[in-house]
């Protein structure tokens, strides 16, 4: 016992002696003594949850299933449960939550369990959907079942509820795809909807292969055929709604190219016409200018639900791994596959007049980060009231907080001028993360990431964005929420950017040019 308090004194010595050896700029474990003064680079940490971009509080999120319940008159969004270890063979219970706005979530807790044995079909789970019955009163989950036990890796199977609390699984109905002449590993993902001629449809993803099924009841279904998927890639979570006078087919692109792996849609006037579209893709991309691509490389298996009113889309951005900020930042699997799961990320389907879709701000977003935060230049380079010019031109803003709204407008001098804006960067960072708005030519622009600074790799090629239409006046309006280590930018209601990025809480922010000069206005953070 007297050791004990001879080491505990001395314990409290060394501890009193470090404090009083820190300075202003030492930020250590705690706060700094200055936040509003200092602007050196912190290495913070995201909350245990999300609750914007919804991460539940253990584990992540993967695969969304949206749906929106007219009884409750709420949303709700399944989801794949990932654990840091998940069971070798009983893994991903499909769980929930629910939302009137997309903004906020309430947990429904887990929906619907595994299988209990090795041995079942739905030993593991993988996506599909819900769809309400009202000739029965029943909800109903079509959803994958996977194990690689079986002589069927995967099969669609179903669940129903009269409440969408109390789920019975259907032991006696299973889709098989060797019984209809499809791949026995590859048949997940079920969608349905309801078709021109009345009757629903469930379409499967399947060995480079979409089967499609009727049934007049979502009880009984009838094999109607096949149609491709695009060359050589396997396309996952089909998503197929009517929209005014078009349909949509939504897929995630599984193709492990970086430029690739993304979520994108094909759209046509009929249901038809709509499958026509992958016999040559080529020559039926959507006239969008970038081969119906939606987001980033961050953004997965995205599906949709609407309201009656609007259409949102859920999907996934990715957690990264990495022993710093900075290993994680850069680790977005360029060339590979990106770690799977993470937080929910919900944008508004923005229908333009032509047909074409692109992925906008979520109403509700606005009104949640609601609380102006005082915003004060930190330090500049090449700028004067509101002008960047030249070169390297930046202007430094005070620190963020954990969930912000950044909001401004950049006005360019002329049609190649690059500018960029830097989160995580601090006056002594020798690496901060840029999002590029970049010229690709001077009437179209992409987003790059960079990481920057005097020991930045400079481009990251496996997050970079999709080709946009330069606007006509060269005045771009942006919107960038943040939660945590989500982040997501809109410009102009024609793109949409997401990506992972660690550290951007309680570190300070930029805008910068890359010669020229463009002039920025309006700028305003909001946090809640």
């Amino acid at each position: 016992m007297k050791k004990t308090i001879i080491f505990s004194a001395f314990s409290l010595m060394l501890s009193a002696f470090a404090l009083t050896a820190c300075s202003d700029e030492d930020f250590g474990p705690d706060a700094p003594k200055d936040w509003a003064g200092t602007t050196t680079f912190f290495e913070s940490d995201d909350e245990q949850g999300f609750q914007t971009y919804y991460n539940p509080a253990i584990g992540r999120c993967g695969d969304p299933m949206p749906f929106y319940d007219q009884k409750a008159g709420s949303f709700k969004v399944l989801y794949l449960q990932e654990y840091e270890v998940n069971n070798p063979y009983n893994y991903h219970p499909i769980w929930g939550v629910s939302t009137q706005d997309g903004a906020s979530y309430k947990s429904l807790g887990e929906v619907l369990p595994t299988g209990k044995s090795t041995l079942e079909q739905d030993a593991a789970l993988g996506t599909g959907c819900a769809i309400y019955n009202e000739q029965d009163g029943l909800y109903y989950i079509y959803y994958t079942g996977h194990n690689p036990n079986c002589k069927n890796v995967e099969a669609v199977m179903r669940a129903t509820s009269p409440d969408f609390k109390t789920w019975t699984k259907d032991v006696f109905w299973m889709l098989k795809g060797d019984d209809y002449g499809y791949s026995p590993v590859d048949f997940r993902d079920p969608q349905i909807f309801l078709a021109e001629d009345g009757l629903y449809r469930m379409v499967i993803a399947s060995n480079l292969k979409f089967a499609e099924f009727k049934s007049a009841d979502l009880k009984t279904w009838e094999h109607v055929g096949q149609f491709n998927m695009i060359w050589d890639r396997m396309l996952e979570c089909p998503d197929i709604f009517q929209m005014g006078n078009y349909w949509y087919l939504v897929y995630s692109e599984g193709y492990r190219a970086s430029w690739s792996r993304k979520v994108k849609y094909m759209m046509a006037t009929s249901w038809e016409g709509l499958k026509a579209c992958f016999s040559d893709p080529g020559a039926n991309w959507p006239n969008d200018g970038h081969e119906g691509v939606l987001d980033s490389r961050a953004f997965y298996a995205g599906k949709t639900a609407s309201n009656g009113t609007d259409r949102f889309m859920w999907g996934w951005c990715p957690y990264r791994t990495g022993a710093t900020i900075h290993d994680k930042n850069i680790n977005v699997g360029a060339g590979g596959e990106p770690n799977w799961s993470g937080a929910l990320v919900c944008h508004k389907i923005i229908q333009h007049s032509d047909g074409t879709l692109t992925l906008g701000e979520v109403p509700a977003m606005a009104g949640k980060y609601n609380q102006k935060v005082d915003v004060k230049v930190m330090d500049s380079f090449g700028y004067n009231d509101g002008t960047l010019t030249g070169d390297d031109a930046f202007v430094l803003y005070n620190r963020l907080g954990t969930h912000n709204h950044i909001s401004f407008t950049v006005s360019t001098s002329n049609n190649w001028d690059k500018f960029g804006i830097s989160l995580v960067r601090g006056t002594d960072s020798q690496k901060y993360y840029t999002m590029v708005v970049n010229p690709e030519s001077e009437g179209i622009r992409k987003v790059n990431f960079e990481q920057e600074g005097e020991e930045g790799k400079g481009f990251i090629e496996g997050i970079d964005g999709y080709n946009f239409a330069r606007p006509s006046d060269n005045i771009y309006n942006i919107d960038i929420y943040t939660d945590n280590s989500v982040m997501v930018m809109y410009i102009n209601d024609v793109c949409a950017y997401t990506n992972r990025i660690y550290g951007i809480q309680k570190n300070c922010w930029s805008i910068n040019n890359y010669g020229g000069s463009i002039t920025v206005s309006d700028i305003q953070v909001s946090q809640y």
